[in-house]
């Protein structure tokens, strides 16, 4: 793990423990703190120089996206916060920052026909040899719970063997992103996956005593790494790898393993709309279901309904792009 080198890596490592010892998820912190203090390493900084012009040219001179930039500026502003209560500066230099105009993302979003085809592709890629195909078989299902679910990515890494309850066709998802538990029911597709995945796991692994539903090894779950892998890998192969685009002030996305949860709630609108009811009125349940923790975050899918209207989007900035 780097360590903070610049004159302040006393304070922002306290501020660390500090946060730490609240409760809170530093790994983001972290990350906008080392920024910050390879600035002020390269700069030269010292305390007399940490005046509101210095984070002024420090916010101008990062080279990074305006929101990456925006959460640099944030998280500094709430560590000098914390040096005012400890009095170890009379106040916050960045009181007064205002950040900058962020680009709009639009992400990427497989069509329900690209989503069968990427999950045909995926299962194809399973290897058929005894040391690796359970494994693979795990890193598969893991996509498909992603696909089918609107699973994040880190949630099929945390199920236990007991979050599977077959006779309500249900799983429960334990600590998410925002610390919310949810029990969640599930498709047939799914079910007939997973008793599929447990047969095989029965049949290789008899007196397996891994806790997790889907093992990746030894008492250990499968990891993130390999998902993204076998996400990847698909994706190319159904010719659908390609870049972000910045048009404008817009961002595209390029497809990533959490487009399949973009996809999923879409997707899920997509069809309350074709059988003729409200998306909007939809939108507490999908909320509940995906776990977020305000409406606001589902009602953002409204604005991209199907992969048909991101295309146009694209092809539109990129024609009015031309003409300038």
């Amino acid at each position: 793990m780097k360590n903070f080198e610049s004159f302040l890596a006393p304070q922002l490592s306290g501020y660390l423990i500090y946060r730490q010892g609240l409760g809170y998820s530093i790994k983001l912190t972290r990350h906008c703190l080392l920024v910050f203090d390879r600035y002020l390493k390269q700069t030269n900084a010292q305390w007399d120089m940490l005046t509101p012009f210095f984070f002024l040219e420090m916010r101008a001179n990062l080279e990074m996206e305006p929101g990456s930039v925006n959460k640099v500026i944030s998280t500094v502003r709430v560590f000098f916060q914390f040096l005012v209560r400890r009095e170890d500066v009379d106040q916050n230099p960045l009181r007064d920052i205002p950040f900058l105009k962020e680009n709009s993302i639009i992400p990427f979003v497989f069509s329900r026909r690209q989503t069968d085809q990427l999950l045909e592709a995926a299962c194809k890629g399973l290897r058929k040899k005894e040391p690796y195909f359970l494994s693979d078989l795990a890193q598969y299902l893991a996509v498909v719970l992603m696909a089918r679910c609107g699973m994040r990515i880190s949630e099929p890494l945390k199920l236990m063997m007991h979050h599977y309850n077959r006779d309500d066709a249900t799983l429960y998802i334990e600590r998410t992103k925002f610390k919310k538990h949810r029990l969640i029911p599930i498709p047939k597709t799914v079910i007939t996956e997973i008793e599929n995945y447990l047969a095989v796991r029965e049949s290789l692994c008899p007196d397996d005593q891994n806790p997790y539903l889907l093992v990746g090894g030894i008492l250990k779950p499968i990891s993130d790494y390999r998902i993204r892998s076998l996400f990847h890998k698909a994706v190319r192969e159904i010719g659908l790898d390609q870049p972000r685009q910045i048009i404008g002030n817009v961002n595209f996305s390029q497809p990533t393993p959490h487009s399949l949860r973009h996809a999923f709630a879409v997707n899920a609108l997509l069809n309350i709309k074709e059988r003729g009811q409200s998306p909007q009125h939809a939108l507490p349940v999908l909320a509940a279901y995906m776990g977020h923790t305000l409406y606001k975050y589902t009602s953002v899918y409204l604005r991209v309904m199907d992969a048909m209207s991101r295309k146009n989007l694209v092809d539109f900035s990129l024609w009015q792009k031309r003409k300038q």
